[in-house]
């Protein structure tokens, strides 16, 4: 497997707490960066991100560490902009499975850029979408 794209726990719990993640997602992120392909991250999840430490739900470091994660090309993270792209995507993702529109867009991210989707998410799972877990 080479490139993938995080779902925002998944993008979290890389920076901050692997042990969160499930094997088979440490092995998708590790091939990734072994093959020096790109963990893509959508920008709906710096969103996402910003809003959960309003809400207290997260620390402040969590920001900080993506933020300077994002910021290091060693990190091989890239986010994927919101763009007509990805609103056509969207469509391809079924309102009935996954209802929320953040797990809407990054889902599509991934249907997009055709790429598998690490996320424990079960309604992005049981969507069109390719995922790891």
């Amino acid at each position: 497997m080479s490139a993938v794209v995080a779902d925002t726990h998944a993008a979290i719990w890389l920076l901050m707490d692997e042990e969160r993640l499930s094997k088979a997602a440490r092995e998708a992120f590790a091939a990734a960066f072994a093959a020096g392909a790109s963990v893509y991250v959508c920008a709906v999840s710096l969103v996402e991100l910003a809003y959960l430490i309003e809400r207290r739900r997260l620390a402040e470091e969590v920001w900080q560490r993506v933020c300077n994660a994002l910021a290091d090309p060693r990190t091989a993270l890239e986010i994927v902009a919101i763009d007509a792209a990805l609103a056509q995507s969207i469509r391809g993702i079924p309102a009935a499975q996954v209802p929320e529109m953040p797990d809407r867009i990054i889902a599509a991210t991934a249907l997009m850029l055709d790429l598998p989707l690490v996320t424990r998410d079960r309604r992005i799972t049981a969507s069109p979408v390719r995922t790891v877990w």
